[in-house]
């Protein structure tokens, strides 16, 4: 995709000094009336782009310090093409069932799903079934920094903004930026309802799956605007008048798409191929990315997992139990890139369960 460089106001720009935006810090704010004040002289100085938001509980960084904001099929420090290729056969799978279960449940609009391949994506994507090339972004600031917030606190809660082409369709594709963006709430069947609520959006670069040149090219912090971090939580943030969407609200009940797409999910997890291997290979790459990221913060030059390890023991924040779970972690990893037919069903089962659990301590640590 192209990459672009955004107009800041003069708060912004003394605060990002001479870094670029992904390298700098993002800026700490108190209030959502604040927050709401930064974005509208953002949205003032970039008329040529519209603003997107996302919000997280961490500031993933890469090997030069940068936030980094790939889709969740693309995450990682070194994904190999072998590993790719999984993840797109997983992909593939749970496109075609998703495909089936909705004709067969008789939803509105199954024929469109059918015919188009970026409104699959798109659900599967927003409903957390598997990884796709897809970036789930939201027009609503509200809801952004809601879902920054979901988490426990402890790894904290960031906004970041990005300025991306006027869309025109419910698919809009825009050659001169290499972006495809995907308008949810026009997109969706109306049984589908998570993405009403979270006034969802999707983008992608357009036409690239595991074929590129450079993966930095589909990295989406080359459209990245500004980053907030929230520095309180709960009324103070929030203020008179305004207050955070409950996770309620925000994966709402008796959506029976979502429904669909949870059995999907439970049947990917009874395969060896793609499904499960898919989806440990996912996890893996998850933890990893916390590790870097944490790790980054205390040390700029941090390349590998194993760096990252050190430099959070000579800190005294990571616990040695899981550097050992890591160690096993990383050992059924590489035997289910190389060896994947080797592998027991119940292996990689509960190498999730273990990920899963090692993410959770990381998340408690106050890092």
């Amino acid at each position: 995709m192209r990459s672009i460089t955004g107009q800041l106001p003069d708060e912004l720009t003394a605060h990002v000094g001479r870094d670029d935006v992904a390298k700098a810090k993002p800026l700490p704010v108190k209030s959502y009336r604040e927050l709401m004040e930064h974005v509208a002289k953002l949205a003032y100085l970039n008329k040529d782009y519209l603003l997107f938001f996302r919000g997280q509980d961490h500031d993933y960084q890469n090997k030069a310090g940068a936030s980094t904001v790939y889709p969740a099929i693309y995450r990682g420090e070194r994904v190999s093409r072998e590993q790719l290729e999984l993840r797109f056969d997983v992909l593939t799978s749970a496109a075609n069932r998703l495909c089936i279960a909705l004709k067969s449940e008789e939803i509105s609009g199954h024929n469109d799903v059918r015919r188009r391949k970026l409104i699959q994506w798109s659900i599967l994507q927003h409903y957390e079934v598997c990884p796709t090339p897809l970036l789930d972004l939201t027009h609503s600031l509200r809801v952004a920094c809601s879902f920054a917030f979901l988490s426990d606190g402890s790894s904290g809660a960031f906004v970041h903004v990005f300025g991306l082409p006027y869309i025109t369709n419910r698919i809009s594709v825009n050659s001169e930026h290499d972006l495809a963006i995907v308008r949810l709430l026009s997109i969706c069947p109306p049984e589908a309802l998570r993405p009403y609520f979270q006034d969802g959006y999707l983008a992608a670069t357009d036409e690239v799956t595991s074929d590129y040149d450079s993966k930095d090219e589909l990295d989406f912090n080359r459209r990245l605007i500004a980053k907030f971090k929230l520095t309180r939580r709960g009324a103070s943030f929030w203020g008179s008048g305004f207050s955070a969407l409950p996770k309620t609200t925000l994966y709402p009940r008796s959506d029976k798409v979502g429904e669909l797409c949870e059995t999907l999910k439970r049947e990917l997890g009874t395969e060896i191929q793609p499904g499960r291997l898919g989806q440990f290979l996912q996890d893996w790459t998850d933890v990893e990315s916390l590790i870097l990221s944490v790790a980054r913060r205390r040390r700029e030059k941090v390349f590998n997992v194993r760096e990252a390890l050190s430099v959070l023991r000579e800190t005294e924040v990571l616990p040695g139990n899981i550097g050992q779970v890591l160690d096993q972690m990383r050992r059924l990893r590489n035997r289910a890139v190389h060896e994947p037919r080797k592998l027991e069903p119940n292996e990689l089962a509960e190498g999730r369960q273990q990920l899963a659990a090692l993410r959770e301590q990381l998340n408690r640590l106050d890092l």
